[in-house]
């Protein structure tokens, strides 16, 4: 009775039940394809192996063992140097001053003709030096563009300096004709305007810009017109800011009758 319960526990135990075919879906399967990739494998091996070199192969083989192994007495060529006194690693030449190592040979493989290389060499240096070119153009017009622009920049800081000026002259010319019981100005543009001007004013300030529109004074010109007229009415100067005694004392203590004189 008892050896009859262990064996129904052998045959229930898990041994016994790990001994049964691993039937999980799908298996078999995966089982064929490493067993076809296997196969696949081996007869790539087999064809690498058994695989008949080209002729190009072979003429690479051997030129690779020729070029590797030194010329011997068999070859003529050699036979004649040592006969001429050459030996083995020295230097080619009377004096010893020529090559020691053979010129090294430079076999073409490709199905381009002569010279083909040497074209598309002298094409890609021509594309660099186009793109060499264009860089250069391209930083000149930037350099001139930052030239241009601090030229005006320049002239636009001169033109408000002589704005300046001429502000300047007009309020010292108003102040030196009032000096002289003056009423009217030489000129309508010799002093500044009021802003307190009535309307009547008004409309007489644009008939008399309009006269001087029509003839066209710059900034300038209105500048040197009416610095001279400082000068010789009131010897006075702008920049020097001194109302001097006779004609004299002026051109002995003034530097001079424009601005860059007084720099």
């Amino acid at each position: 009775m008892k050896l009859n319960m262990a064996e129904e526990e052998d045959y229930m135990s898990d041994s016994f039940i790990n001994v049964q075919e691993d039937i999980r879906p799908g298996l078999p399967m995966l089982r064929q394809i490493r067993e076809a990739r296997r196969k696949e494998e081996n007869q790539q091996e087999a064809n690498l192996k058994n695989r008949q070199k080209s002729l190009k192969e072979e003429e690479q083989e051997r030129r690779d063992i020729g070029l590797k192994n030194a010329l011997g007495c068999e070859n003529k060529g050699f036979a004649l140097l040592q006969k001429m006194g050459y030996k083995s690693g020295q230097a080619l030449g009377k004096s010893g001053g020529g090559i020691v190592e053979p010129i090294p040979l430079n076999i073409k493989t490709g199905k381009s003709g002569i010279g083909h290389e040497a074209s598309l060499k002298r094409k890609a240096e021509e594309k660099l030096e186009s793109y060499r070119k264009k860089i250069h153009m391209k930083n000149q017009a930037e350099e001139k563009a930052a030239e241009q622009f601090r030229l005006r920049l320049k002239n636009k800081q001169d033109e408000m300096k002589l704005e300046g000026d001429l502000r300047r002259s007009q309020r010292a010319c108003q102040q030196l004709d009032a000096q002289k019981n003056i009423q009217v100005p030489r000129e309508a543009w010799y002093w500044l305007r009021l802003e307190e001007e009535t309307e009547e004013d008004e409309e007489e300030k644009e008939e008399d810009e309009d006269e001087y529109k029509i003839e066209d004074l710059s900034v300038l010109e209105k500048l040197q017109i009416l610095t001279s007229y400082l000068r010789e009415e009131h010897l006075y100067c702008i920049w020097c800011g001194t109302a001097y005694e006779d004609k004299e004392d002026l051109s002995s203590n003034c530097p001079g009758p424009t601005s860059a004189d007084h720099d």
